[in-house]
Formats: C-alpha cells, structure tokens, sequence
C-alpha cells in the first residue's frame, strides 16, 4: 500500500524513506494526482489538525478517498475528548504507576513517536496509548497528586515540533512503524485487499477458532484476492492498514474486542463482529428483553435484581439456571435448586450486575447451534452435554470428559422449525456471524441465546462443508469490501 507523509511544509519532514512521498497540505487537498489515488496510506503531520483546519480536511479528505489517515478523525475527536482522558487513566492506572513510580518528580512528559519511546522502558507504555490514540508523533503529559500519577493531556504533534535531538529515532521509529506488518504481504498482484483477524494466542480451550481453522480462513482469503494476517491486541494502532477486521477471539464490551471493532466500524472498515452485534449478543439481559418483545419463543424466563430474588421460586420454580449478564463458554451460569442456593450465588453475581437472568431449566440431550452470516444459515450443529454434566461444557473439569461430543449436519438436515426460529432471531440482531443457540424439548424449540462469536474449529463445525465453509465467509467479506469501495468511487 502506498504511503503518503502530508506536512505544512515539506521542511517538516527532513528524511527521506525510500518509496514515500512528502508533500504539503495543500497539495494532497487540491491535486487530482493524490485524490485519484488508491488504497493509500497517508500520515498526517500537519502543525494544526483543529476543526476545519487544513490538517483537519487532510484526514476528512484522506477518509472520504478511501485512504488510510494517520490520525484519522475519530482519533482528531478523541484527542479532544477530556472524559476519555479520564476513562484511559482509570483502565491504564496500574500501568501508569509502575512505569512512572520510578521518576523522582510529579510531572513528566511522554513523547511517542509510532508508539515508541527513545527510552525502551517505556515501550509498553507507549504502545498502550498509541493504539488508544493512533497518531504518528503524541506528547503525553503526567503528574503526579497524593502520590499518584495521572494523565493529564495528549496531543498530536507536527514534524516541526520534533525536537533536533530526536529527528534522527523518529525516522528510524517511522521507517519501523512502515515495515511492521506482522507478515510481509507477499508481492502480488493477486491481492487487491487486506483483512486483519483478530486472535489471542493464550486462548486455547475457549478460542472461537482454533489454529487450523484460523489458517484455512486465511488460505480461503487469499483465493478470492484478500490478504488476510493475524493481528493480536498490540496491533490495534495499525487497524487503518486494513480493508476488513474478523474478530476470532471471545468478544467483551468491557475489553479491547469491543474498541477494535468500534474502531474498525469508525473507520470504515468491513467488521465481523460489528460492535452492534457485540453489545447486543454479549448481555443476556438484553437479549432476554429483545427475543420476548418479539415474540421469540424462549424457556421461561425472569429478569431478577436484589428485591425481587425471592420472587423466583414462583415465576420459575427449582431448579432453574441462574446466569450472569456478560456471561460466555458456561462461565457464570449455573443451575440452583432452592431459594438459599439462589441467594447464595445471586450474592456473588450481583457483585459485578445490578441485573441476573434466570431461567426455566429443561434437561436435554443436546443443544442444537444454527450458525448463520448474512441472515442465511450456514450449518447446524449438535453439542451434547458434557458426560456427566447438565451443560456442554464442564468448566470445572480439565482435559478428557470437558466437553461433550459433538455432530455437525448440514443445514438440509435440520428440523425446519430450529431453523426458521434461529433464523428469526438472529435477524433482530444484524447480519453479522451469529451462533444460535436452541433447545429441543417436548416437540418444541427455545432459543436460548444468540452467539456473535461462535465456534469454527477445523475438524468440528467444518466437518459439513469443508474448505467451502471458510470461502463462503469470505465471500461474504469480499462482497462487502468492493460495495465499501463502489461507495467511495461514487463519491469521489
């Protein structure tokens, strides 16, 4: 991908990387030779990127090209945004005393240069905040109150501002931050796009895919043209590197999948999951309200807080299943038989939830999971309860006798009924990859919940469909990428 640096004034930028052009402001805005160009990165070093600034119109501009800015005005935004100077000093608070503890002052500046630091002990510090903020040159301010340090300001530097002392690291931290993709995209011309999947190599036995199936999705890409790379949490700072985002790692509001898919959503890329889809499949309270306002049929169900536990007894009767809102892969739900067991354990949830869902608990066989992506169902399968064991899986237990078995079945062979109800539910969510899960009992299905990061395990949920299953995903992808990219030719 081309790579474009946009200064105030070319003096700004005194280096010459091999292959990058620098030009002025004015020249980006104006010239038919950059507006026509495509699929670019351009770095924005301009001395002012206040609202309506030429700096400004450099990343609006870059953004409505289909260019890649560095900053981009999301980020502009959130330079501005004090309340989320305060949120970053709350979710970063640790780091920030163990990398600062050691200064014998109370005020510190931080200069970041793409995301690094000519002090090393700072890397981690810095990678943190760049890809909080990504920015080509940040000057981050601390001080320190009661004996504590707390971030104070961030602010995009120009070239210009660099100091001299430091011009000769920034340039060797640019020609880095050009060169870092994890994988060099092989030289090519069979590649028109990239996508970026995001995995977490700790995350084993919960991982929405495991190695195999993560390199046949890469493999599938390749054919239909996409270069698709592993990016984990540290690359969020190079999201804008990218056409598309596939998320195949277990999905939180509260941690950084959420921000990579709101980001790569803000930023134009195609994202599964979207966050939309993360914030509605991850809440079970929400998804409790939304499946019976629309008359979805579901086991019985109650949405319970602190004065009503004792309320439950009659609206469901024991035992039931009592789960925690955000709860994923079994954690946090489990199955109460009285109404002293039911204190017990709403006790430690309500801990973390003003809110518990409970429901009626009906003993089966099997669940049956209705994967679908773009509202039409891809495959079923059969989970069976962990031996044992009244879940799928048994979390308590490690190793041979966690999980139950499991059958994957074409769609073909599915009872229609499953399907339309699966299909009916995951359309009030999006169009987005939805597991859904449903519950065959007495001659009647339940959806139980929607799944926006569901299981794709090679020698598991491929079994069906095989090698026509990570295609028929990336088709979709694919799809999605060019009407992304018709949109801005039509526009440009």
């Amino acid at each position: 991908m081309p790579i474009i640096i946009v200064a105030s004034q070319p003096e700004d930028w005194p280096f010459d990387l091999p292959g990058i052009d620098v030009i002025d402001e004015w020249t980006y805005i104006t010239s038919t030779r950059y507006s026509e160009l495509r699929h670019t990165r351009v770095i924005n070093l301009s001395r002012s990127l206040k609202y309506q600034s030429a700096g400004y119109y450099v990343s609006l501009l870059a953004e409505a090209r289909g260019h890649k800015p560095l900053p981009s005005i999301l980020t502009l935004q959130d330079l501005k945004s004090q309340s989320l100077v305060k949120l970053i000093s709350e979710e970063l608070d640790e780091l920030f005393q163990k990398s600062l503890n050691p200064l014998h002052s109370d005020e510190f500046t931080l200069s970041i240069y793409f995301g690094r630091n000519m002090t090393t002990r700072y890397d981690r510090l810095c990678r943190q905040l760049f890809n909080l903020f990504p920015a080509p040159l940040l000057r981050v301010r601390f001080s320190k109150t009661k004996q504590k340090w707390n971030l104070r300001s961030v602010k995009a530097l120009s070239g210009g501002e660099v100091p001299e002392s430091h011009r000769s690291f920034v340039a060797e931290a640019a020609a880095r931050h050009f060169a870092s993709r994890s994988t060099p995209r092989p030289k090519t011309n069979r590649y028109r796009y990239d996508m970026a999947i995001l995995w977490n190599p700790e995350e084993q036995e919960n991982a929405p895919s495991n190695e195999q199936a993560l390199s046949r999705f890469c493999k599938a890409a390749g054919k239909l043209g996409i270069f698709a790379e592993l990016i984990s949490r540290d690359d969020y700072g190079s999201l804008m590197e990218y056409d598309a985002l596939f998320i195949r790692e277990t999905t939180s509001m509260n941690d950084h999948t959420y921000r990579f898919s709101r980001k790569a959503a803000n930023e134009g890329l195609v994202v599964i999951d979207d966050p939309q889809s993360i914030a509605r499949c991850t809440n079970k309270v929400f998804l409790a309200e939304l499946l019976q306002r629309n008359h979805i049929k579901v086991p019985k169900t109650v949405v319970l807080h602190r004065e009503t536990l004792s309320s439950l007894e009659g609206a469901l009767g024991f035992p039931c299943v009592l789960k925690k809102p955000d709860s994923s892969f079994s954690v946090g739900v489990v199955k109460v038989h009285s109404l002293d067991e039911l204190k017990c354990q709403a006790a430690e949830f309500l801990g973390e939830s003003e809110l518990l869902v409970a429901q009626e608990f009906l003993p089966t066989e099997f669940d049956w999971r209705i994967t679908l992506l773009d509202g039409k169902p891809l495959f079923a399968c059969k989970y069976f309860m962990a031996p044992g064991h009244w879940q799928i899986i048994q979390q308590e237990k490690h190793g041979r006798g966690r999980y139950g078995k499991s059958e994957t079945l074409p769609v073909e062979l599915v009872p229609r009924k499953a399907i339309r109800l699966a299909t009916k539910a995951a359309q009030l969510i999006g169009n987005g990859l939805y597991g859904v899960d449903v519950k065959q009992s007495a001659g009647e299905f339940y959806i139980i919940e929607v799944n926006d990061n569901p299981n794709i395990d090679s020698g598991v949920e491929d079994a069906v469909l095989r090698d026509e299953l990570y295609e028929k995903i990336m088709q979709v992808f694919l799809t999605r990428i060019e009407r992304q990219k018709s949109a801005y030719e039509v526009g440009a």
